[in-house]
């Protein structure tokens, strides 16, 4: 018994640290498991007026974009709430979480959808009660929120084809060329990837070398690593790899040192592995987005539009604005 009355006692100890962390502005877990991120401003009392809800908080690229939040939330003296989801695949997580922050009367709410339909009811739902959406990242389904009744102010991402497309260039230099290449695609039906895929894909076409396979590997390294050692077995000639991001990018480096080829690789995002590792001499390059910027970008793009004070009207086209994507090689400055 006395061991049970212990265990019960330290239970209840947690919770209270827990509850007392929170009051006092650390960060906060939600019933769904999600992160709410720092709030910013010189009041701590003060409650925010403004949130974000991201994909998630797991990776270098989302963390970059959170940092970018909350550095601009500082400089605008205001306060930020930041949720995420779980993982890329908890699309009803991420619904949760933006159904709650509609529900704390937010005046303007930025969302970076993990699929272009999973948040469109709910981003109707903040149109229909006058709360603005900055939609961030990767495209909602707007033919389909309009026909729900609702509406964003405006659309802030980097162009992904472009960022495919520069990635497949570089690839199609580095091999003079001709020859055979492939594609290592992201989650199926993100649109983020989706136009990745899309803009390599055009530009080895127009190129005239020989694309000899696309498949997903779900943004996973050890997938991407297996699928990559799939194309090498199966196509002797491969002589580069487009990677949809970087951590897949990396496991297909794996797969081309185990293998003993010589195969470009290129990947996305930028991210500090990736720069790493393209600066010795082993990952052919990389396409760094500023997610920073982008995240920056979305929390001015909400105070605008809250400022301004327009009504929400679903016929109007959203403000649409890209932030450049920049070639990270050995060789660049």
């Amino acid at each position: 018994m006395n061991r049970v009355f212990k265990l019960a006692a330290s239970v209840l100890l947690t919770a209270s640290l827990a509850v007392t962390m929170t009051a006092c502005g650390g960060s906060k877990t939600t019933p769904s498991g999600s992160t709410s991120g720092q709030e910013t401003g010189s009041n701590t009392e003060t409650k925010a007026e403004y949130a974000v809800v991201l994909k998630v908080l797991s990776s270098p690229f989302w963390q970059s974009m959170r940092d970018g939040i909350l550095e601009e939330a500082e400089k605008q003296g205001i306060k930020v709430d930041i949720y995420a989801a779980n993982s890329e695949d908890d699309v009803e997580g991420q619904v949760t979480l933006l159904e709650n922050a509609i529900n704390k009367g937010y005046k303007a709410i930025g969302v970076a959808p993990i699929s272009a339909d999973n948040l469109v009811p709910a981003v109707a739902e903040a149109s229909k009660k006058g709360i603005y959406v900055i939609n961030i990242d990767a495209k909602l389904n707007l033919d389909r929120l309009k026909e729900l009744g609702g509406a964003v102010q405006a659309f802030v991402s980097t162009d992904n084809k472009a960022v495919g497309r520069m990635g497949a260039e570089y690839i199609i230099e580095q091999i003079g060329g001709s020859g055979q290449v492939a594609i290592i695609e992201g989650k199926a039906g993100a649109a983020s990837g989706e136009d990745r895929k899309a803009g390599a894909t055009a530009a080895f076409l127009e190129a005239g070398v020989e694309l000899v396979e696309s498949q997903p590997a779900d943004w996973d390294r050890t997938k991407a690593y297996d699928l990559a050692t799939n194309y090498i077995a199966k196509y002797p000639d491969l002589k580069g790899i487009y990677a949809c991001n970087d951590t897949m990018a990396m496991g297909a480096l794996e797969a081309v040192k185990a293998a003993g080829k010589d195969i470009v690789v290129v990947g996305t995002d930028g991210n500090d592995d990736a720069v790493a590792s393209v600066k010795a001499g082993e990952l052919s390059a990389t396409v760094a987005q500023d997610p920073a910027q982008i995240g920056r970008r979305g929390v001015q793009l909400m105070l605008e539009v809250v400022k301004a004070g327009k009504p929400i009207d679903v016929n109007a086209e959203p403000q649409m604005e890209s932030v450049d994507a920049i070639l990270i090689t050995k060789d660049a400055n």
